[in-house]
C-alpha cells in the first residue's frame, strides 16, 4: 500500500498532534486528512508552518490540562447512579461498561467524557458501590463513585429483605439474654409464693386437731 508523509494541523487520536510529521496511507490522506484540513502535504513551504503549529499545540495542551484538572476536582464529589435490569437473585442482565458510565455522566451531569478515559479493569456485573479510576489527561487522574442499582422491583425487595435479615441477626442474642433473665426473675418470684402456700397449709393442719380436742372436752364436761 502506497504511503505518503503529511504534517498534521490538528490533534488526531492515535496518530499525533499538531506539527507532527507522520506517514499514512495515500488514500487515507487524499480522501480524509487533506480534504478535512487535518493535515497538509509535507513540502518545503509547508515546513515553515511547523513552528506556528507547535505554538498552537502547546496552547491546546495547556488548555486541556487546566480543564481536566478542574474536572478532576469536581467529578470526585459526584455519585453517578446507574440503574440496570436484574434477575430475582439480584444478578445483572449483562454488565455495566465504560460506555454506559460515559452516557450517564452526560445525561446526569452534562459532562462529556470519552469512554477510553474511564478505566475499568473489567465490566461491573453486580449491584453495589464502586470507585472508578478516570484517566482524564496524561498528567491528570481522578476517581468517580458509581452506584449500580436495580430497576427490577423484585430484586429491590430481595435487597431490602437481605438487609433486614442482616439487622435482625444481630438482635436475637440480646433478646434471648433478656428473656432468660426475665424467666429467672419469674422463677425467683414463684418460689416464695410456693413456700408461703406450704406454710399456710401446715398452719391450717395444726389448727384443726386443736379444735377437735377442744370440742371433745366440752362434751365430757
Amino acid at each position: 500500500m502506497a504511503k505518503t508523509e503529511v504534517i498534521l494541523t490538528h490533534n488526531i487520536v492515535g496518530l499525533g498532534g499538531e506539527s507532527d510529521q507522520v506517514k499514512v496511507a495515500a488514500g487515507y490522506a487524499r480522501n480524509y486528512l487533506l480534504p478535512q484540513g487535518f493535515a497538509i502535504p509535507l513540502t518545503s513551504s509547508n515546513k515553515r508552518r511547523i513552528e506556528a503549529l507547535k505554538q498552537r499545540r502547546a496552547e491546546r495542551e495547556a488548555h486541556e490540562f487546566n480543564t481536566m484538572t478542574e474536572l478532576a476536582k469536581g467529578v470526585q464529589k459526584l455519585i453517578c447512579v446507574i440503574k440496570v435490569k436484574t434477575g430475582e437473585d439480584g444478578k445483572l442482565f449483562g454488565a455495566v461498561t465504560s460506555g454506559m458510565i460515559a452516557d450517564e455522566l452526560k445525561h446526569q451531569f452534562d459532562i462529556t467524557l470519552e469512554k477510553r478515559k474511564i478505566h475499568l479493569e473489567h465490566p461491573i456485573k453486580t449491584l453495589g458501590e464502586y470507585e472508578i479510576e478516570l484517566h482524564l489527561h496524561s498528567d491528570v487522574k481522578s476517581t468517580l463513585k458509581v452506584h449500580v442499582q436495580s430497576l427490577t422491583p423484585i430484586a429491590a425487595e430481595v435487597e431490602a429483605a437481605s438487609a433486614a435479615k442482616a439487622d435482625e441477626s444481630k438482635r436475637p442474642r440480646t433478646e434471648k439474654r433478656g428473656h432468660g433473665r426475665q424467666a429467672e426473675g419469674e422463677k425467683a418470684e414463684a418460689a416464695p409464693e410456693g413456700k408461703e402456700k406450704k406454710a399456710h397449709a401446715k398452719s391450717e393442719k395444726a389448727e384443726k386437731p386443736a379444735k377437735g380436742k377442744h370440742e371433745k372436752k366440752g362434751k365430757g364436761e
